[in-house]
């Protein structure tokens, strides 16, 4: 099943994309404020490491997604354009 263009997608269906875009935002920060923890504690209990920074990577991964972002601009513009927000 191919992906519809945003601008091709119902309101209630743009509105839904935007609720899992808060979800999935909301899930990567989690995720990235827990690899932050390891770090902290990782530098607190020995010195700083390559395996401090192995966690490090992992939370620029999560974080670094380019094509999730483009879409979740166009979103945000559609919505604005819509008045659905």
């Amino acid at each position: 099943m191919q992906q519809k263009e945003l601008s091709e997608l119902t309101d209630q269906e743009l509105l839904d994309q935007a609720k899992k875009m808060k979800s999935d935002s909301i899930i990567s920060a989690t995720l990235i404020g827990f690899m932050i923890g390891v770090v902290i504690y990782s530098v607190v209990k020995n010195s700083v490491g390559f395996f401090t920074l192995i966690p490090l990577y992992f939370a620029f991964r999560v974080f670094h997604k380019p094509e999730n972002n483009r879409m979740n601009k166009e979103l945000v513009q559609l919505l604005k354009e819509r008045n659905l927000k």
